[in-house]
């Protein structure tokens, strides 16, 4: 019986998140939503910043099992933007909520789980010194984390998957056009 308790915690928690901003959610909401008293509430979790934290932290874990492993750069980002499109309301408010912190916490795990699943795929067997590889890593899950909170501050406005595509689109062929000078020069 605590584990549906707790489920049906989490999953109205959700529901209200999804229909209005963190600080209008109370735990009288909750608990009266659920048809369970104050104290099943407080049995399963110390405050809403913690079912909220355990919450988020179960959806990375959940999205980090599914992507064993990442062929691209572009997978890497598709990859971190299926956190957030989960739930993009929810997301939206605690994104815009004193929460914030804890939402961004996650997204740079994700950010850096990803990148480094590829990363080390891409480089197995080739000779790269360790701290090339941890600069390149570093570089591009700056570099997914920063562009994901750019298009939040947008209120995702745009497709952000097709966004990361192209950009990859360019910068290959900006590459290539780099390599040809240098090999004419």
């Amino acid at each position: 019986m605590p584990n549906s308790t707790k489920k049906a915690i989490k999953e109205t928690f959700l529901a209200l998140l999804d229909e209005r901003p963190l600080n209008r959610i109370t735990v009288k909401d909750i608990v009266e939503t659920c048809k369970i008293n104050r104290n099943s509430f407080y049995y399963h979790f110390e405050d809403l910043p913690a079912l909220l934290e355990e919450i988020i932290a179960e959806r990375v874990q959940e999205l980090i099992q599914s992507h064993p492993t990442v062929d691209s750069l572009e997978d890497c980002f598709d990859a971190a933007v299926e956190f957030v499109r989960e739930n993009r309301r929810a997301v939206l408010h605690v994104y815009s909520s004193l929460s914030r912190d804890v939402f961004e916490r996650y997204l740079m795990e994700v950010c850096l789980y990803v990148v480094t699943t590829y990363v080390e795929a891409d480089f197995a067997g080739r000779p790269v010194d360790r701290q090339d590889k941890e600069m390149i890593i570093r570089y591009h899950k700056c570099e997914c984390f920063g562009n994901i909170i750019d298009w939040l501050n947008s209120g995702m406005e745009y497709d952000i998957s097709a966004y990361f595509h192209r950009i990859y689109q360019l910068k290959r062929g900006w590459e290539g056009e780099v390599l040809r000078r240098e090999n004419r020069g």
